[in-house]
């Protein structure tokens, strides 16, 4: 392939980039292939998005008039048979083609397949091929993809040459807001399969062109996602541009509170105060910068911003300024005497962490909107603090800050700027003033409490009766020992409205307290290095709206995650923090109805682990259970979402437990296990889809050659729990009524088939059938109720392990394998009239 011509086709705005591209397509009849790059990968996705509202409408122009206009967005990218899921959807295929991408997913959700190694599939690609193929098309992609167009071919898109009439305009990535100066020869050396590279520079905007341009990424993002449809565009480019200033600026040497940047939209006055957590964490999901190191100096140098950042050796210069970010080396902020009237978020750093600076005299004096506050490495006088008339005050964060003792004595019992505060975030500051009963009871507004690197855990009992609207508390790393004449028990008695609860690096906390139970809010649940726990099991059960939980024996991550979010792999510890390891032996979640997020790692004493009533789809002991050497029992009881469980080849635990029930419904007890045999593993099934047992065979084929030390009870229905359980259904000599036939035993003998077998034999009298066995045996498998095709899963537990067999009220007309069977002494039928071949 050669190399694109480059050109830098744009215009200072969308709607006339969107014209030179149609010029493009006028007057260029070869270039076909059309990368889009915007000023400086900036803006993109809006010329692409605009293209496709506007195309429609110039059918009278020969050039722009095509059969088919396919805009696809996969910038949110999952894998290669969703871009084909996307692009089958924009074509209506018919329901017949999307039936096959639906039964494959659902295939390799049983098979524990991978989310990002799902590729296209044959069948749906010919069926593309067939319908564009016969018609002139224009593909407006937005590519999330590591490939530049290939993906598209291979998912049935018909290949577009330059003597074509057919036509791919395209980018990369949307989600990332891209401002990156590539060098132009790199850029085209990545472009193999386009024609054409359509670019411009981002300093020959003006202030108000970028503006402009940022509303339109806002346009794409407001709808993209529906969480944030209530926001209009210019609420969304002033959070764009807050999250530019936090990267540019403070959280560049301080990532540990760029999770916070929700949090920082709502105390600014960004977003309303009553979004939810899930809301502000979508934004914060769409909204990414990815930026060069000078960017921010082109944009000092071409546009007003309403942020100032000052670094290093920076002077101060003064302006009506909405945000401030300053990090000095020195002792002293040169240039400034007061923070301007203006500013809203104020974010300083001193770095020199052998001696806290003092902060200037006078610096809060005008600060009558200040709403976000962030200090660091800074001395104050924790009595009488230099902030305390800033009355708008909402976010308080504080890190490595110092008492320097200069307003020791005064009186300042009332702290008007408590009444307003949201957040209080503490990091290795050890203020007591600031957390006496009597200034806790001002925070009546307070709905984030943070604690790092000071006191322990059962700081929380200090909690109880006070702050009532308290959503999200954080009290991690201590640097204090329990004191054991605290009793934490009734805690949490009254935070109904606790969402987010972090207790990492607590390694002296044995026990979690009852009253965790009343938090019915609560959906995240963080014990990263609680290793001195013993069970994670209150008696009341955890909350059942819970969705996260983590508790790593590595020890606490190392940057908090964003509210409802897990830490990430590359944010947690790779070796463990100690070499004794955790205690706890037990884990419970049963009954979270809602949990489906789940981190537990190094737990060389964990025996037990339950499961039962979480909406878990897939349990995979590579990602979401690792290192539980010891793991014997697990229960999955009352699990109706769970698809697959993955195995690790790396872990050595040998379960001797197994209790899984797919059935919808609440209440399923525990099986009752016979205490005079004894065996090395043993399976109680009760499945609804036959092919989660795939899932039983690496459990099984571990122990085939001990097959006799294995006991399993495996049983396949589509029943819903109704409180009983009913392996067996009492034998009756009477006729069956099956879907309203009344069908006689005589007819449960094919006809087609076994016909002249039963024209010799005739029809045998009732008591010639023996009655049937009531004792399973020891590898039992039951097939019951509904319509069950006979997967492999099911096949191979039949052929290789079962011993006996009981099939009834089946209709399916397939058979069962006319395979060996292995072991099989026992089988039974009854009623499944539509049953083929059986041996």
């Amino acid at each position: 392939m050669t190399s694109p011509a480059a050109r830098g086709y744009l215009n200072r705005n969308v709607d006339g980039s969107r014209e030179n591209i149609f010029q493009i397509l006028r007057t260029m009849g070869d270039k076909r292939v059309i990368y889009l790059h915007g000023w400086d990968g900036l803006g993109a996705s809006a010329v692409l998005r605009s293209i496709a509202e506007v195309l429609p409408y110039r059918r009278t122009t020969p050039e722009l008039c095509f059969d088919k206009i396919i805009h696809i967005d996969c910038s949110d990218w999952k894998n290669r048979r969703g871009l084909q899921r996307a692009i089958a959807e924009e074509l209506e295929l018919e329901s017949s083609i999307m039936a096959v991408l639906d039964k494959q997913d659902e295939e390799d959700d049983f098979q524990g397949v991978d989310e990002s190694s799902r590729n296209e599939i044959g069948s749906v690609s010919r069926a593309i091929d067939h319908i564009l193929k016969y018609n002139r098309f224009v593909f407006i992609f937005h590519n999330g993809g590591d490939n530049e167009i290939v993906d598209l071919f291979n998912c049935g898109v018909p290949l577009v040459t330059s003597f074509g009439d057919n036509v791919i305009i395209w980018t990369y990535k949307r989600r990332v807001l891209t401002i990156k100066k590539y060098d132009q020869h790199e850029l085209l050396h990545k472009l193999r399969y386009t024609h054409l590279l359509a670019y411009d520079r981002m300093e020959r905007l003006l202030s108000g062109q970028l503006y402009a341009l940022l509303r339109k990424e806002a346009e794409i993002i407001v709808p993209g996602n529906p969480c944030t449809e209530r926001f209009s565009p210019m609420v969304v480019v002033d959070c764009c541009l807050y999250k530019l200033f936090l990267q540019c600026g403070f959280c560049k040497t301080n990532s540990g509170w760029d999770g916070l940047a929700s949090s920082y939209w709502i105390c600014d006055g960004i977003l309303p105060k009553d979004i939810t957590t899930e809301i502000g964490d979508a934004l914060h999901r769409e909204i990414r910068w990815e930026c060069d190191d000078n960017v921010l100096i082109e944009f000092k140098k071409h546009f007003k911003l309403p942020f100032l950042i000052v670094k290093e050796d920076d002077v101060y210069k003064e302006g009506p300024y909405r945000w401030i970010s300053i990090t000095s080396r020195d002792s002293e902020i040169l240039g400034i005497k007061s923070l301007p009237e203006e500013t809203s978020s104020f974010f300083l750093e001193f770095q020199i962490s052998d001696q806290p600076a003092a902060l200037p005299n006078g610096l809060f004096q005008h600060s009558s909107n200040l709403a976000v506050l962030t200090l660091c490495w800074c001395a104050f006088s924790f009595a009488s603090p230099p902030f305390l008339n800033c009355h708008n005050l909402r976010f308080l964060g504080l890190c490595h800050c110092t008492d320097d003792k200069t307003g020791e004595g005064e009186d300042h019992t009332e702290w008007v700027c408590l009444h307003s505060l949201w957040v209080l975030d503490l990091h290795y500051t050890e203020w007591n003033e600031i957390l006496w009963p009597e200034k806790m009871d001002l925070m009546d507004n307070l709905m984030t409490l943070s604690i790092e690197g000071v006191w322990c855990w059962q700081y929380t009992t200090h909690l109880q009766g006070r702050l009532p609207n308290l959503k999200r508390l954080r009290v991690i790393k201590p640097s204090r020992g329990p004191d054991i004449s605290t009793e934490p028990s009734r805690s949490f008695m009254d935070k109904v409205k606790l969402e987010i609860l972090d207790l990492s690096g607590n390694s002296e906390m044995k026990i979690l307290p009852n009253s965790l139970s009343k938090a019915s809010s609560l959906q995240v649940l963080i014990l990263d290095g609680c290793n001195e726990l013993k069970n994670v099991a209150i008696p009341d059960g955890l909350p059942r709206l819970l969705k996260c939980f983590s508790l790593d024996g590595y020890g606490p991550a190392f940057i908090r995650a964003p509210t409802v979010e897990l830490p990430l792999k590359q944010e947690r510890p790779s070796i463990p923090a100690t070499k004794e390891g955790a205690s706890i032996s037990k884990i419970s979640l049963e009954s979270c109805s809602q949990l489906e997020n789940m981190f537990i790692r190094g737990l060389p004493n964990l025996v037990e682990l339950d499961l039962s009533g979480t909406a878990i789809k897939t349990l995979d002991f590579n990602t979401m259970v690792l290192e539980v050497p010891m793991l014997k029992q697990l229960f999955l009881l009352g699990c109706e979402h769970l698809r697959a469980i993955i195995w690790s080849s790396k872990d050595s635990f040998h379960l001797n437990l197994l209790c899984i029930d797919t059935r919808a419904g609440t209440g399923h007890p525990r099986p009752c296990t016979d205490p005079k045999k004894s065996f090395r593993l043993e399976v109680h099934a009760t499945v609804v889809d036959a092919r989660l047992l795939w899932s039983l065979w690496h459990p099984l084929y571990s122990h085939y050659a001990i097959i006799k030390d294995v006991y399993f009870n495996i049983h396949a229905t589509s029943a819903v729990y109704n409180g009983t359980i009913e392996s067996e259904v009492a034998y009756k000599e009477k006729k069956i009524d099956m879907y309203g036939d009344k069908v006689s035993l005589s007819q449960l003998v094919q006809a087609d088939r076994y016909s002249d077998v039963q024209s010799m034999a005739g029809d045998a009298p009732m008591l010639a059938f023996p009655k049937p066995l009531t004792n399973n045996l020891d590898r039992h498998i039951e097939i019951a109720e509904g319509s069950h095709s006979f997967e492999s899963g099911l096949y191979d537990m039949m052929n290789f392990f079962a011993e006996s067999l009981h099939v009834h009220d089946v209709s399916t007309s397939a058979g069962l394998p006319g395979v060996h069977w292995e072991f099989l002494r026992q089988c039974r039928m009854e009623r499944c009239p539509k049953l083929g071949e059986v041996f």
